[in-house]
C-alpha cells in the first residue's frame, strides 16, 4: 500500500496539469499559480504549449515528454524529481494520461516515492457527455478505437452489449467510417457527435446514428462521439412477440428471411447483428 498526503510532506511532486480544450479562458488560476512556480513544465508538444505559456505570461523552463521520448523523457524528469524540483506535466489539451501521454511517468513516480497531484481543469469527455441528452451516468469513457478496421470491429463487438454510455474520442478523417462501423455492429442508437468543445465553432449534433452520417462530410476537428448503451431489453419489452415469432410474421407474408431481418431490426431500433444471431441461434 502506498498513503499519499499531498500537502502533508515536502517530497517533490509531479503536478498532472489540466491545459483548455480550446477556449483558453478555461484555465484554472491554481493550473496558471503551478505552471509558474514549478521548476520545469514537462509537454507533449512544446510548440503547442508555449502558446499558453506566453498568452499567461509563464516563464517557467519548458523540456519534451512525448509517446515516442518516454524511454529518455521518464529518467530525465525522474531525475530532476530527485534534485528536489517539482514538475508540472501538461497534454496538449485537457488532462495528461487521458488518451495522451502521461500514465508511464505516473507509474514511475509513483514508484520512486514522489507525490502525484492532479490540477483540475477542462475535460472534453465531460463536457460532451454533459450537454448530450443522453444519461450520464453510468459511462464508460473507452477514447479512440483502433486505427484498423478490423481492430476497430473487434472492439466495438466487445463494446456493443454494455448497459452503460459509451464516450469515444475520433479524428475527423476517420468519423464516418467509425461511425458507418458502429452502425452495422451496435445497431442505429442515439448519439451525441460534439466537436470543437469551447472553440468558436463548437456544434453539437444529438440524433440516431443514421441522422448524423447524413452530416458528417464536411466537419473537421476533433471529435467526442456519446453512444446510449445496449437498451435491447428495454425495446423488447414493448413488443408482445419474440424476435423470431416477429422475423417469422414477415416471413409468411411473403419476405425473405434476410429482408424479414432487416425490417424487424428497424422496427426494433436494433442492429440487423442482434436479430439475425437472435433468428438463426432459436429458428
Amino acid at each position: 500500500m502506498i498513503r499519499q498526503k499531498s500537502f502533508e510532506n515536502d517530497k517533490p511532486t509531479l503536478f498532472l496539469v489540466a491545459t483548455p480544450i480550446g477556449n483558453l479562458n478555461e484555465i484554472t488560476y491554481r493550473a496558471i499559480d503551478k505552471l509558474k512556480n514549478v521548476s520545469f513544465i514537462a509537454a507533449e508538444d512544446t510548440r503547442n504549449t508555449i502558446k499558453i505559456l506566453n498568452h499567461f505570461d509563464i516563464h517557467t523552463k519548458l523540456i519534451s515528454h512525448h509517446e515516442h521520448n518516454l524511454v529518455t523523457s521518464i529518467p530525465k524528469i525522474i531525475d530532476l524529481l530527485k534534485e528536489g524540483h517539482d514538475i508540472a506535466l501538461v497534454s496538449d489539451a485537457g488532462y495528461p494520461a487521458i488518451s495522451d501521454p502521461g500514465y508511464e511517468l505516473v507509474l514511475k513516480t509513483i514508484d520512486e516515492g514522489f507525490n502525484v497531484v492532479p490540477i483540475s481543469g477542462c475535460n472534453a469527455c465531460l463536457d460532451a457527455l454533459v450537454v448530450s441528452g443522453i444519461a450520464p451516468q453510468p459511462f464508460l469513457f473507452y477514447g479512440f478505437l483502433d486505427h484498423t478496421d478490423k481492430n476497430k470491429k473487434k472492439e466495438l463487438e466487445s463494446l456493443k452489449n454494455y448497459k452503460e454510455t459509451i464516450v469515444f474520442y475520433e479524428a475527423p478523417h476517420r468519423i464516418k467510417k467509425t461511425l458507418s462501423l458502429m452502425l452495422d455492429i451496435m445497431g442505429n442508437r442515439n448519439i451525441a457527435l460534439c466537436r470543437e468543445i469551447t472553440k468558436k465553432h463548437e456544434e453539437i449534433n444529438r440524433g440516431t446514428i443514421e441522422e448524423i452520417l447524413e452530416v458528417v462530410d464536411d466537419m473537421k476537428g476533433e471529435m467526442v462521439i456519446v453512444v446510449e448503451g445496449n437498451k435491447q431489453e428495454a425495446v423488447e419489452s414493448i413488443f408482445d412477440q419474440t424476435i423470431v415469432e416477429h422475423v417469422n410474421e414477415f416471413v409468411d407474408k411473403g419476405m425473405t428471411t434476410r429482408d424479414a431481418i432487416k425490417e424487424v431490426a428497424k422496427i426494433r431500433n436494433v442492429s440487423k447483428n442482434i436479430i439475425y444471431n437472435e433468428y438463426h441461434k432459436k429458428a
